[in-house]
């Protein structure tokens, strides 16, 4: 019997490359899924759930068109009291100046946070609900002044809630 010496070249672990149906893969004959790059840690996964990561974009970009539109719409009650319409009696009355600033920076906070959602930053996930809970309680408070608008505002919202919730609690089906 001949003993030959081992080769330093030969792994001797069983084969789990993409097809061997052993690893992380979800059965036999699938692939592997590749290790996540460094510095990706809490971002949403790529290749598995193809429809929770699109309702993240969405969540995002929305959240980023609602800091927009709240931008411009508290910037023309700012500069401007004669553009809408002044509410008298109203439980939740402001002066249109502070609600144009109230909506001013609830809207760049938005536009930020949506911004670095999308670069996948993990605590952006967090501050996106609750910015989006304090969008829809503003937009809720200023029905009188612009009743549609705010309806919209209060239904990207809860759809900015909804789709960061799904999310992050893992319900991708």
């Amino acid at each position: 019997m001949s003993h030959a010496a081992p080769d330093p070249h030969h792994d001797p672990r069983p084969d789990t490359g993409p097809g061997s149906g052993t690893g992380s893969g979800t059965g036999p004959g699938e692939p592997l899924r590749p290790a996540p790059a460094p510095g990706t840690r809490g971002r949403a996964e790529h290749s598995s759930h193809p429809w929770a990561e699109s309702g993240t974009v969405l969540a995002a970009v929305l959240m980023i068109i609602q800091g927009v539109l709240d931008i411009l719409q508290g910037s023309a009650a700012a500069a401007r009291d004669h553009i809408y319409i002044a509410v008298h009696h109203y439980t939740f009355e402001f002066n249109l100046t502070s609600w144009g600033w109230i909506h001013i920076i609830l809207g760049a906070l938005l536009v930020l946070t949506g911004a670095c959602l999308l670069r996948g930053a993990l605590w952006a996930r967090a501050v996106g609900i609750a910015l989006a809970g304090l969008a829809v309680i503003a937009n809720f408070m200023w029905l009188p002044y612009t009743p549609l608008w705010a309806m919209i505002g209060v239904a990207l919202g809860l759809f900015v809630i909804w789709s960061l919730c799904r999310t992050a609690l893992g319900h991708h089906h």
